[in-house]
């Protein structure tokens, strides 16, 4: 079956949505982008990636007014009407004026698309995975979703270039988040992830499992990690809406623990498959 995509207002097939080459998204990498999942047909904490998106329009300047129901009435002829896993990627830009300038056109229309795509397992992500750390070299506004993701792909790319999975990135002594997800850690029985501000995304499947340690008893904070005290951890976790809850069994070449996944992260992910199956 041709995959159908929404582009601008349309259904089309993928292979027939085309934007301008003067597109800013494609010129400048002027837009921001949202990864929905969506569990059984179901979109997953819906609202909450809607209001993230709100929050990185604003901080492009971009102004786009549609409602959560709006966007939702866009995602649904997207998804398989089999129950299959799977989810949105939505894209917008300050879409393409006629002449190529870096400060913002008088008059532009946003170019939105979205496609979905299946959620396939995650390799590794029962046995664990290696990862490494490295500087951060990303700019200063990570709490924005941009489509500007060369500093993240370069900083992935060195990772799997050294037999890893994911990067850790460090700034100052204190590791912030991968190239691609939050970042959990537990330490002396308490889990640890790095708070909210400018230095990383705020996560969606991040705030779950925060929702999840409060319900049910599980203690938590959000705190700075010193690099010294990640390497030192019991567990560590990264985290994001299609891979959800990956344990890091090596770090830099040292076993993390006993170098297997460990049982708050066993615990966790059996709480947030209940969680999830709940919604559907």
């Amino acid at each position: 079956m041709t995959q159908q995509v929404y582009l601008n207002g349309e259904y089309l097939p993928l292979a027939d949505a085309k934007v301008s080459v003067l597109d800013r998204g494609f010129l400048f990498g002027d837009g921001v982008y949202e990864v929905i999942p969506a569990y059984k047909g179901r979109l997953f904490r819906l609202e909450d990636h809607i209001a993230r998106l709100n929050n990185s329009l604003a901080g492009i300047r971009l102004p786009l007014a549609h409602s959560v129901a709006e966007w939702e009435a866009i995602f649904r002829p997207l998804l398989a009407d089999d129950g299959r896993d799977q989810y949105i990627y939505l894209q917008v830009t300050r879409g393409w004026a006629p002449k190529r300038d870096h400060a913002f056109p008088a008059q532009t229309t946003p170019t939105v698309f979205a496609m979905s795509a299946d959620i396939l397992p995650f390799p590794g992500r029962s046995e664990g995975i290696k990862a490494i750390t490295l500087d951060d070299t990303r700019w200063q506004l990570c709490d924005i979703k941009a489509i500007t993701l060369l500093a993240n792909i370069l900083l992935r790319q060195e990772a799997v270039d050294r037999g890893c999975t994911e990067a850790i990135l460090v700034k100052n002594g204190y590791v912030i988040e991968g190239a691609a997800s939050n970042l959990f850690a537990v330490i002396d029985g308490e889990l640890i992830t790095p708070p909210k501000g400018h230095e990383i995304l705020p996560g969606i499947t991040r705030d779950v499992i925060l929702e999840l340690a409060a319900a049910h008893q599980i203690p938590y904070r959000e705190d700075i990690i010193a690099l010294e005290a990640l390497q030192q951890a019991s567990e560590v976790w990264v985290v994001s809406s299609t891979r959800e809850i990956v344990p890091v069994v090596n770090l830099d070449g040292a076993a993390i623990g006993d170098g297997k996944p460990g049982p708050l992260w066993k615990r966790m992910d059996e709480l947030l498959q209940a969680y999830k199956n709940a919604l559907s």
